[in-house]
């Protein structure tokens, strides 16, 4: 299964521990992810036009089987990428920690939403294949 992974990136990269750990469970999980931060931007160190962009990030959703949000934190990027995803009909997985601001829209679109308290518990939630 391949997965479409978006999530909030920061150019400082102080989510970079965050986003590499949620990879790598869900490579353990048996689910090929791509994250435009990690697979394309490189953490920064490729910097591209927004329409160039946003053609990859499209392309990526088009050849995915799902889409994870990770939506602890929003970020309109993000709400973009859902939107794309449910229009092309991808299912989409909300995951976030416990307390996360999740709107009724997104709710409205999610196929699952998973709640974790730390990177262990999520480890243990993920089972939607």
């Amino acid at each position: 299964m391949k997965a479409f992974f978006t999530i909030k990136f920061h150019e400082d990269c102080k989510n970079k521990l965050l986003i590499e750990t949620i990879s790598s469970i869900l490579d353990e999980k048996g689910i090929k992810n791509t994250a435009i931060a990690k697979d394309f931007e490189k953490w920064g160190k490729i910097k591209f036009e927004p329409k160039e962009l946003m053609r990859i990030t499209f392309e990526e959703i088009d050849k995915a089987d799902i889409v994870i949000v990770e939506l602890s934190e929003k970020g309109v990027g993000i709400g973009i990428e859902a939107g794309y995803s449910y229009a092309k009909s991808k299912p989409i997985i909300v995951i976030a920690k416990e307390g996360a601001d999740i709107s009724n829209t997104l709710r409205g679109i999610a196929k699952k939403v998973i709640l974790y308290k730390n990177m262990k518990d999520l480890s243990e939630k993920i089972n939607f294949l």
